[in-house]
C-alpha cells in the first residue's frame, strides 16, 4: 500500500482547520483564536534537550508574544499524558541558562495520530518519520498563513528571530511598506515600488515625503520605533 502525500500548506493559503485536544483543553484551530496571531509551532518530542531548552524560552516569553496579540500553540508526536508529565518536569526540575520554575501555559496538541503534523507537513521523511521537525506557522487574524520557517531536529530555533518575524509582518501591514534585511524597529522601511514613470519620477524629485531614493526601484524611509509600537498588537 502507497503511503499517502499530504501537500503542504502554502504562504497565503488558509490555516488548514482541526480540532484536537491539548494541555489546556480541547481546541477547533484556528477557528477559536480569530483576531489574534497565531504560532502554530512542532518539535520532536517530549522528554528532549533541545526541544526542552525551546519550550522553556518560549515559557519565558510568553507574555511578550501575547503583547503583540499572538497565541502560541504547540505540537509533537506525542500523548497527553507524557506532554503534561515533560511540563511539569520543566517547571519543577529544570534550571537552564537562568531560566528556571518556567510555566508553560499555552497549548500543547496531543497528536498521537499524526493528524495535525501530516496536515501542516510537519513529518519530513527524509529527516524522520516518526517524529515532527521543528516547524514554525505564523497565521494571521484572518486565518492566513504568512510565514513557515523549517529546522533541522539538531538545531534548535532562534526565538529572537521569531519575535522579529511577528512584529516585522505586523509593521509591514500597518504602514504599507516592505522591510529591508535585518530591520529591526526603529530602522528605515522600504516605501513600495512606484507602478508608474510618473510616480517613479517623483519618487526621485523627493515629491512622496522625506525619501532617500538609491534609485528608482529603492526608496526608503524612516520610521521610528514610536511609531512601530504604537500600533503592535492591532
Amino acid at each position: 500500500m502507497e503511503d499517502q502525500v499530504y501537500a503542504m500548506p502554502r504562504l497565503g493559503d488558509k490555516a488548514p482547520a482541526f480540532e484536537a485536544s491539548t494541555t489546556q483543553g480541547k481546541i477547533n484551530f484556528p477557528a477559536d483564536y480569530a483576531g489574534k496571531w497565531v504560532i502554530l509551532f512542532s518539535h520532536p518530542a517530549d522528554f528532549t534537550p533541545v526541544c526542552t531548552s525551546e519550550f522553556m524560552t518560549f515559557g519565558k516569553m510568553q507574555k511578550e508574544f501575547e503583547d503583540l496579540n499572538c497565541q502560541l500553540v504547540g505540537l509533537s508526536i506525542d500523548g497527553l499524558y507524557s506532554h503534561i508529565a515533560w511540563l511539569r518536569t520543566i517547571q519543577e526540575k529544570i534550571e537552564y541558562k537562568g531560566m528556571k520554575n518556567i510555566e508553560v501555559k499555552f497549548p500543547l496538541i496531543d497528536d498521537i495520530t499524526m493528524n495535525v503534523a501530516n496536515k501542516y507537513g510537519m513529518v519530513q521523511p527524509g529527516e524522520s518519520s516518526t517524529s515532527a521537525v521543528r516547524a514554525v506557522f505564523f497565521i494571521d487574524p484572518a486565518g492566513i498563513i504568512r510565514t513557515i520557517l523549517y529546522y533541522p531536529l539538531a538545531l534548535g530555533r532562534n526565538f529572537e528571530e521569531i519575535k522579529r518575524v511577528l512584529i516585522g509582518l505586523q509593521t509591514a501591514d500597518n504602514f504599507n511598506v516592505a522591510l529591508p534585511a535585518d530591520w529591526q524597529p526603529g530602522d528605515d522601511v522600504i516605501v513600495p515600488t512606484a507602478g508608474s514613470c510618473g510616480a517613479a519620477k517623483d519618487r526621485m524629485e523627493g515629491k512622496e515625503g522625506e525619501m532617500h531614493c538609491y534609485d528608482w526601484f529603492f526608496c526608503t524611509k524612516k520610521l521610528s520605533k514610536a511609531e512601530v509600537e504604537s500600533k503592535l498588537g492591532k
